[in-house]
């Protein structure tokens, strides 16, 4: 029997839309400024963060083979059929971003519009429902849909 932290990997998700507003709202205003660069380093950063706690939620609760990087959990979930490969590719892009923004901070470009942060709205949003289809599908599979 699996345990899957539903509860957790929902108010994970349920983060989303928020990120993708301000993530929206940054896209359409972007003036370089250092707060909005700040910002646009926080919503990178929150976003992998979803990502990569939710696959580590979905590969202990469903018992997929381990990750051995943060790259790696991606690699897991769109090998279990979680997420398209697709996907997986720009999912990438975005937790390889984790060690410049956690450490190498100092040398971020903060007054650059990250090219990762035109899709992020859509990629983030895709996410999402890749992983409510998945739980549905695995864990529901006599609700109807």
């Amino acid at each position: 029997m699996y345990y899957v932290n539903r509860e957790g990997i929902e108010r994970r998700l349920d983060c989303i839309p928020e990120l993708v507003a301000a993530q929206r709202e940054l896209n359409e205003s972007w003036t370089a400024s250092t707060l909005q660069g700040l910002a646009q380093e926080r919503i990178l950063h929150l976003a992998l963060e979803i990502v990569t706690d939710i696959g580590s939620s979905l590969i202990d609760g469903f018992m997929m083979r381990d990750a051995s990087s943060y790259e790696d959990i991606v690699d897991v979930i769109a090998g279990e059929g979680v997420i398209p490969e697709a996907r997986a590719q720009a999912l990438r892009r975005l937790v390889t971003l984790r060690r410049p923004l956690v450490q190498d901070y100092d040398r971020w470009p903060r007054r650059e519009l990250h090219p990762l942060s035109g899709e992020l709205p859509e990629l983030l949003t895709a996410f999402a429902k890749d992983i409510r289809a998945y739980l549905r599908r695995e864990l529901d599979p006599w609700e109807k849909r």
